[in-house]
């Protein structure tokens, strides 16, 4: 350990304990009557995994060693990514960009996510999530966060995808004005 690493290292430990985070009852008390999602997570090192891209949970459950449980308050976004193999190699490649509901909403069945959610976005095989994933790094790098981009975004994606035309950028000039039409009452 250098030297330079060293009074960083002990600013963490002085610093106060971070507040834990909040019980399951009180995220359904701020959520109202709306039934909170909960995305499967799992990681099973050389076969299987099925993790978060992107997305900000209220919570996060560990069940077991190779199993969580990701909650998300209504209207979150969120990306699971799913990777397969078998003795053979990959043999899955699954991206899905989902969207919370609230009861009002029209959500979609979805394996792991319960009770549904907003499907914007959905990519199968290596070429294709590999296509959104360099957008999601493109996006990241003009310093935008994933879960503040426009649904319609990531509906446009998913349906350019499938037709097998260009993929659109996502720009700051689309942020901003997808900023602007949220503030409008």
């Amino acid at each position: 350990m250098n030297a330079s690493a060293l009074p960083a290292a002990h600013a963490a430990t002085a610093a106060p304990a971070a507040a834990p985070p909040p019980s399951l009852s009180t995220l359904a008390g701020q959520a109202g009557s709306v039934p909170l999602t909960r995305v499967s997570l799992a990681y099973i090192e050389p076969r299987f995994k099925l993790y978060l891209r992107f997305g900000e949970p209220a919570r996060t459950l560990r069940l077991d060693r190779w199993r969580r449980c990701a909650v998300f308050l209504p209207r979150a976004m969120f990306c699971r990514v799913r990777w397969q193999a078998n003795d053979y190699g990959t043999i899955r490649w699954q991206l899905m960009v989902m969207q919370a509901a609230t009861p009002l909403d029209d959500m979609q069945r979805i394996p792991g996510v319960r009770p549904g959610a907003r499907l914007l976005l959905h990519a199968e095989g290596e070429n294709a999530v590999r296509a959104v994933l360099e957008r999601i790094d493109d996006i990241d790098a003009q310093g935008i966060a994933a879960i503040d981009v426009s649904p319609a975004y990531w509906r446009t994606l998913g349906n350019r995808l499938a037709a097998r035309l260009a993929l659109p950028e996502y720009t700051a000039e689309r942020h901003a004005a997808w900023l602007a039409g949220r503030a409008l009452p």
